[in-house]
């Protein structure tokens, strides 16, 4: 029998470390995802969202530290969790030989399912993902956004009420993107709670009620995305200068109008202000006065992005191996 427990899952001080101790990739992580809604581990790259992943869904043990998934033991019931949960990954794992019914079906039968049940599920869900058309097809024809609501569909085949989602969108189009999106919203609508890790921020702000902020294996931020947006201030100043000497020279004479962290990126200075209109206006007075001409002003409410930029001092944003990273260079000026 399923104990009923209050949180779908629930974590205590999780440490991860490899390499003998020399590298955390956890240190000392707790969560409790109540059940029934989005939970957002949000961070860039390296910084423990996956593992920590892997470790609640059973596939790595922690160093150190407990939980529960659906009120079983992690460490001690890993079968009664991993009947629990359904996990998608970064990247669809797909038999791209397979049709997509054939896909559905062998995940039904490798989770000991009733075939005619399997069955009926999987053409339940492949017309709930818009995939009836491509049922027949084989997996290696599809576009990255079909196989990965493929691979979302396969998870959901058992009917887990609790989904791991690890950077479900990560390389999807635009598009693609709104599409599982809206699928995501309409589990959560069913009942379904859904631990989603992500880097994009649009995402988190969009799909998840409770936010966690990671950065180095730490969390250093936590709450709704309204709570963070709050912490920092009413207003974001964002000026475009003409060239990035006048940008450090007008952050020099501009930062201490504002008590946050001031971030400066080419010839763009960022800064959160609490009042908003007379705040630009002051620095527009002390510019003009100094002589420094710019190209463009604007005043936004503050992101997510804003968020995470004035906590770790660089952008939760997606950077391949072989993306260049001359001429990108963030950097931070206190007032």
């Amino acid at each position: 029998m399923n104990p009923v427990t209050e949180f779908a899952i629930e974590a205590h001080d999780i440490v991860k470390t490899f390499n003998d101790g020399k590298f955390t990739a956890l240190g000392g992580v707790s969560l409790q995802v109540p059940r029934g809604e989005v939970f957002g581990l949000l961070g860039p790259n390296g910084s423990g969202k996956t593992t920590m992943v892997r470790i609640l869904s059973t596939i790595l043990a922690p160093t150190s530290g407990s939980a529960t998934v659906n009120g079983h033991d992690v460490f001690k019931e890993s079968d009664k969790v991993r009947k629990s949960i359904g996990f998608a990954g970064q990247f669809a794992a797909v038999d791209e030989n397979l049709t997509g019914f054939e896909n559905m079906r062998m995940v039904g039968l490798l989770n000991h399912l009733d075939k005619k049940f399997v069955e009926q599920r999987a053409h339940e869900l492949l017309a709930s993902f818009g995939l009836t058309d491509a049922a027949n097809r084989r997996a290696r024809t599809y576009s990255g956004g079909m196989r990965r609501r493929l691979d979302l569909a396969a998870a959901l085949v058992a009917s887990p009420p609790i989904l791991f989602l690890d950077e479900p969108t990560t390389g999807l189009d635009p598009q693609s993107r709104q599409e599982l999106w809206n699928i995501i919203e309409n589990l959560v609508e069913s009942g379904t709670t859904v631990l989603l890790t992500t880097q994009y921020l649009e995402e988190a702000d969009r799909l998840a009620k409770q936010l966690v902020v990671l950065d180095k294996g730490k969390i250093i931020a936590q709450g709704t995305s309204s709570e963070l947006k709050a912490q920092l201030g009413n207003t974001v100043l964002v000026l475009t200068f003409q060239s990035p000497t006048d940008a450090t020279k007008g952050a020099e004479i501009i930062k201490d109008i504002s008590s946050k962290t001031l971030n400066i990126e080419g010839t763009v200075v960022e800064m959160t202000i609490d009042k908003g209109p007379s705040s630009a206006a002051d620095a527009l007075r002390r510019l003009d006065a100094s002589g420094i001409e710019l190209s463009g002003l604007i005043m936004r409410e503050p992101s997510l992005d804003d968020v995470f930029l004035n906590l770790t001092g660089h952008k939760a944003e997606e950077v391949s191996p072989s993306a260049p990273t001359k001429g990108r260079r963030t950097r931070k000026v206190r007032s």
